[in-house]
């Protein structure tokens, strides 16, 4: 009965975990007409709270400074194209903080949907890695790396890694009481998770989900024994899997050492093609320092650099790393915002380290909004190739815990019993 009661808004937040699989176009229709609905039943007494706050100054502030630089780019349609549309991002915080507002069991839905995201995906990676095909029949990609129902679109670690940290705070939100669920559901998502990540090849997303054991080992306030064992328990299956399949480290272990050239005099950022990626991404900063090139515009600007020098310049579709896509395509002001951003993000963390060991009665935030924080220290870490910053798939996994977050530290008496 109570799925009944549920509108439009509040289904289409509930399945955008699901949505999120299915490619690109589902998940963006989804968050846009969460956005336009919750900014077309603005009430300014009621409303204009989500509004007020430094979350929304800064996005507003920061949207509108890459509409500006759209004007002034090469490729000016290019651009704006990604620019004036990009308040759906964060308008859809607010809408989703808005939607536990009036709604707080809405969370638990979505956590429900989420979870049986990350089973199926689970259940069909380990079934493509052992049979060679998914459950429709879909070929594992060649490596081999496992992609489950991403097919040929190789992000299904990005997925994982990326959501888990959300997926378990929501774990411990709803089953800390219920200890057997607890700890048999964590353990499951956890190494499963690892594992898998492993297993798609996708090196950027292995690094995030060893960073986030890390960053959750020394930082929640209990259960880091927890996280050590479930660790613990991932590398364990995951050599033995290297012992048995000698193969399936190609692409993380083999490729990472050939290319970065660890073993060689001739040692390489990443990989040499990440290296002359980089080197173009610099030069057009260079020439460009201050508002840089626009977004979206590093592939129409960056060809031009391989008539010079092939051996030195690469061309693609982004920089191929956060904080160089920021620099070049926004200039030193936007790259000033987003550091900021996760300078100031750090900082909270370390403020919480220092009250979690010298001030043992100081919480600065719950383990359900530390694994939230998780969400976004891991994409906005800087020492690690990426993917877009202003690509949408990517741009709705930043933005959707924090309308999660924003609810959690504006509702301080949530709890798993009221949920």
């Amino acid at each position: 009965m109570m799925i009944k009661k549920l509108n439009l808004v509040e289904i289409l937040f509930i399945l955008l975990p699901i949505s999120l699989i299915t490619g690109p176009f589902l998940p963006d229709l989804s968050i846009s007409i969460i956005s336009l609905i919750f900014l077309f039943n603005f009430k300014s007494n009621l409303h204009i709270k989500y509004f007020k706050n430094l979350f929304f100054y800064f996005f507003f502030i920061f949207n509108i400074y890459l509409i500006f630089i759209s004007f002034f780019s090469s490729e000016i349609l290019q651009s704006l194209k990604i620019s004036v549309f990009y308040f759906r991002f964060y308008i859809f915080s607010l809408a989703v903080w808005l939607i536990l507002d009036n709604n707080e069991k809405v969370l638990r839905y979505f956590f429900y949907s989420l979870l049986f995201s990350f089973l199926i995906l689970l259940f069909d990676g380990f079934f493509q890695y052992i049979f060679g095909f998914n459950i429709f029949g879909w070929d594992i990609h060649t490596g081999p790396r496992v992609s489950s129902f991403f097919k040929e679109e190789l992000i299904l670690g990005s997925y994982l890694s990326r959501l888990i940290p959300l997926l378990f705070g929501l774990c411990l939100l709803f089953y800390e009481n219920d200890k057997k669920i607890f700890y048999s559901l964590s353990f499951l998502l956890l190494v499963s998770s690892e594992t898998l990540t492993f297993l798609s090849g996708e090196r950027s997303a292995f690094f995030y989900i060893n960073l986030s054991c890390l960053y959750l080992i020394i930082l929640l306030n209990k259960y880091n024994y927890l996280r050590l064992i479930s660790y613990a328990l991932s590398i364990l299956i995951i050599f033995s899997i290297i012992i048995l399949s000698p193969h399936s480290k190609d692409r993380i272990i083999d490729q990472t050492i050939s290319q970065t050239g660890i073993m060689s005099d001739e040692k390489v950022l990443f990989s040499k093609e990440h290296e002359q990626i980089f080197r173009t991404s610099w030069k057009l900063f260079k020439e460009n320092k201050m508002t840089g090139i626009g977004p979206n515009n590093f592939k129409s600007n960056c060809k031009k650099y391989l008539k010079e020098n092939s051996d030195d310049f690469r061309c693609s579709s982004h920089p191929h790393n956060t904080y160089l896509e920021i620099l070049t395509e926004t200039g030193i002001i936007g790259f000033i915002a987003i550091s900021g951003l996760f300078i100031f993000l750090s900082f909270n963390l370390l403020k919480h380290l220092y009250n979690k060991f010298a001030n043992k009665n100081i919480e600065t935030f719950s383990n359900f909004e530390l694994c939230l924080l998780l969400c976004f220290f891991i994409s906005l870490f800087p020492l690690i190739p990426t993917g877009s910053f202003f690509n949408n798939h990517l741009s709705i996994i930043y933005f959707l815990p924090v309308g999660i977050f924003l609810w959690a530290i504006n509702n301080k008496n949530y709890s798993s019993k009221k949920l």
